[in-house]
């Protein structure tokens, strides 16, 4: 300020020595002027033509002019009775250039340095760089790092412009060597230093970064370490100072908090207050804060928030619901009032949506659990808001619920959404070891045309297996959410050509089917199908025998009508590599009358999510299965034989390898069993040589526990799982063929396990996946693999 007013004086000294008479002005003349105009002088001049001016009137003047920054230099003179201004511009900034920065962005830097008045084009002031780069400063040692540097060089330009070049040197973020909290006799150093993000340097913190000084962290630790003393009843406990201590080289960082904890209180007496519009037995068994417990703020604050969410379902959705402690310093106690403010009731007046551009609101519409008129209950809304994300059209779904103008009584329910592609046109690759190299391609749309309707072509060649299939699902068939579907497909699997230990033979499927699914709850359904499905069986040179006594049997060629009744129940969180929630569904299938076989499954899945932290997580999940015929067919079709190992089953074991073993083909000739490698007139050979191949069986057991973590380094975990786990599992048979190996009912003994580690990566051509198991249990016959991955499945 003093650099400003230097030339007011000045010009006003000057003044007073050559204008010492006032005079009348007969008119102003502004010379210097460049980018400034006259009028903005004339804007701020105090001085007009015709007024009379002196020596005190023209130092106002002059100080004037100064305020408005334009100008670096100002000199008033007289001509006659002109006044005469003359006027130097401040020089306007032509460029920024930062150099240096790392942990702050330059387009952070830039937007900071625009909201204090630096920006190309404007008004350069010294004084105003200044105090950016003390701000700057300021920004840096709030990160920990006190060694940083700001350097701010003004260049000249022509045409009274500069340059600023800012030139910046981080330093380094100081390490915490030592936390140290004084004062603290109920709880040990080693237990409230636990509490704190910061930690000092240890061998973990190349890892972690939790040894680098931030202020903001140091803030959110304190006030972490305030919380756990009040949760615990020690309500008069203050943090009385903080210090923190730089060593000279301003490399590490020395923090002491001192703490006063008074003394533990307990719950003397639980009370409501207030109008609470809903029973008050209702209300009292929301209390989470009994007499005689140590109080609590935390539960003191979870009680509040749950009557408040109650009063809400009521439609009073601005309800005020406060915990309000009464210390009793004689006996350590707490009285503790729940005062409620129900405020009035509100009603919805209309519900909108916004950014659903392809999406026809018919779709949004009927997915509201709130209805227009009705009163606004927060549990409908947040219900309905669920349901749009479980949609899976839209990247994100948010809700406001404003009042209505002129009403108090009325709100609004506004749902912003933003779209994402919900269909694609595909062609995928993808290789297993198992079954080599996959080639897929498909055209779906699960927003056909924005009416909601999900639509599907798609076609799937590998080694052993082509699969075509069409499917279409209306999800509101009815307004009911009854939802109908219909599919028809075309397989051929040729095991012959399968590089995996299983029996050899091809079967070729054509079939097609219609379902229908009526919802019961909000995350549970029932679903009713009826499908026709016609299987043909082809055998090889060396069929095990198994197969051909199934075709003496039953014959080769099969029309099979089915009929299934399933339920299922989800509460995932996402679709695809869920974190939290739980997923089960039951499903019983079997053929009715006008089929060729007859025959029953009945499979369950079931899987839960135990969250450890907000970053960890058990994944507990179990697969069974059971089948049987009935009837005139005397056993289940080996074709439907369940088969565990490989992903997503019993890890580190090749796929389907694991339960009963068959018997090696054998040829006859007038009853008698022909030499090895001779064939009979119907082709079958005898291979008395042949290993024992995995024949699956009609029972399925298999399960496991994953632990479910991040991986270091990677910001964006969203597309990655990794899990250490342990699998457990097999495959066994009610109704043992003669002759074949590791055959047996079910005897949990006989149960294949692993561990290991595994990881998901969801790629641009598909889940890339990856595992190494290694078998703690393994079966006689079992064949072990502990490296696998796979391109274009999960586990």
């Amino acid at each position: 300020m003093k650099r400003l007013l230097l030339p007011a004086v000045l010009a006003a000294l000057m003044i007073s020595e050559v204008h010492a008479d006032s005079f009348t002005i007969t008119d102003i003349r502004v010379n210097g002027l460049q980018r400034v105009s006259a009028g903005s002088v004339f804007g701020a001049l105090p001085l007009n033509v015709g007024e009379q001016a002196d020596d005190h009137r023209l130092v106002e003047a002059t100080r004037s002019l100064f305020k408005t920054g334009f100008f670096q230099d100002i000199q008033l003179g007289r001509d006659g009775n002109v006044l005469v201004i003359n006027v130097v511009e401040r020089p306007s900034i032509s460029s920024i250039e930062i150099d240096g920065n790392k942990a702050i962005s330059s387009e952070d830097l830039l937007k900071g340095l625009n909201q204090s008045g630096l920006a190309e084009g404007e008004i350069f002031q010294r004084a105003t760089l200044e105090g950016v780069r003390n701000e700057l400063q300021r920004q840096y040692v709030a990160q920990g790092r006190y060694s940083a540097e700001i350097d701010a060089e003004v260049i000249p330009q022509p045409r009274n412009r500069v340059a600023l070049k800012i030139k910046i040197n981080e330093g380094t973020v100081a390490s915490i060597q030592h936390i140290n909290v004084v004062g603290n006799t109920v709880f040990s150093d080693d237990e409230l230093a636990s509490l704190f993000e910061l930690k000092t340097s240890n061998w973990l913190s190349f890892f972690k970064n939790d040894d680098k000084y931030a202020r903001e962290k140091l803030s959110g630790d304190l006030e972490r370490l305030r919380s756990y003393y009040l949760d615990r009843g020690y309500i008069n406990m203050d943090i009385s100072s903080t210090q923190v201590s730089i060593t000279p080289d301003k490399k590490h960082v020395y923090i002491t908090v001192n703490v006063a904890e008074g003394e533990k209180y307990t719950i003397r007496d639980v009370k409501l207050s207030g109008d609470l519009k809903v029973p008050e037995d209702e209300v009292k068994a929301l209390l989470l804060a009994q007499p005689g417990q140590v109080f609590s703020r935390k539960v003191m604050t979870t009680t509040s928030e749950l009557i408040t969410r109650r009063l809400g379902n009521e439609g009073y959705t601005f309800a005020n619901v406060n915990g309000v402690p009464e210390p009793h310093d004689d006996d350590k106690t707490v009285s503790l009032t729940f005062v409620v403010d129900p405020g009035k009731r509100a009603y919805v007046n209309r519900i909108n949506f916004r950014g659903n551009t392809k999406t026809e609101d018919e779709v949004l519409r009927r997915e509201m659990r709130q209805m227009e008129g009705g009163w606004a209950s927060t549990y409908l809304i947040d219900q309905s808001k669920t349901r749009l994300e479980r949609l899976g059209f839209f990247k994100e779904v948010n809700v406001e619920t404003p009042q209505v103008p002129g009403s108090d009584d009325q709100v609004d329910v506004n749902y912003s959404v933003e779209e994402q592609p919900s269909g694609s046109i595909t062609a995928s690759v993808g290789f297993a070891q198992s079954a080599g190299l996959i080639l897929g391609g498909s055209i779906s749309q699960n927003n056909f045309l924005g009416t909601g309707n999900k639509v599907s072509i798609g076609l799937t060649r590998s080694e052993y297996q082509s699969r075509y299939n069409f499917s279409f699902v209306d999800p509101y068939w009815t307004v009911d959410g009854v939802s109908l579907g219909y599919n028809a497909f075309y397989r051929k699997t040729d095991y012959d050509d399968l590089d995996v230990d299983i029996s050899s033979y091809s079967v070729n499927s054509l079939g097609a089917g219609v379902n229908v699914g009526y919802p019961i709850s909000e995350t549970s359904r029932l679903t009713f199908g009826l499908s026709a499905q016609q299987d043909n069986i082809d055998t090889g040179r060396y069929t095990v025998q198994e197969i051909y006594d199934f075709i003496d049997n039953e014959g080769d060629t099969y029309l099979n009508f089915k009929a299934s009744a399933g339920w299922s129940e989800s509460t995932l969180n996402k679709g695809v590599l869920a974190t939290r929630g739980h997923s089960q569904s039951l499903v019983f299938e079997t053929t009715i009358p006008g089929s060729d076989l007859s025959f029953y499954k009945l499979d369950y899945r079931g899987q839960i999510f135990a969250p450890l932290s907000q970053n960890t997580a058990l994944r507990f999940h179990t697969e069974l299965g059971y089948g049987d015929s009935f009837g005139s067919t005397s056993e289940l079709p080996f074709y439907e034989h369940y088969y565990a190992g490989g992903f997503n089953s019993v890890r580190g074991f090749k796929d389907s390898t694991l339960g009963p073993r068959s018997t090696p083909s054998k040829a006859y000739r007038n009853g008698q069993q022909l030499p090895s490698g001779q064939c009979d007139s119907r082709g079958r050979c005898t291979d008395p040589d042949q290993d024992a191949l995995a024949f699956g069986g009609n029972v399925l057991v298999q399960g496991g526990v994953e632990l479910l973590f991040p991986l270091p380094f990677v910001k964006d975990q969203r597309q990655l799982r990794t899990v250490l786990f342990w699998d457990v599992g097999n495959v066994f048979d009610t109704s043992c063929p003669s002759g074949s190996k590791d055959c047996s009912s079910v005897n949990f003994g006989d149960m294949a396990s692993s561990v290991g580690v595994g990881l998901t990566w969801i790629t641009a051509l598909g889940p890339l996946s990856f595992s190494l198991g290694m078998p703690i249990r393994k079966p006689d016959d079992g064949d072990t693999q502990i490296f696998q991955f796979s391109l274009g499945q999960t586990f």
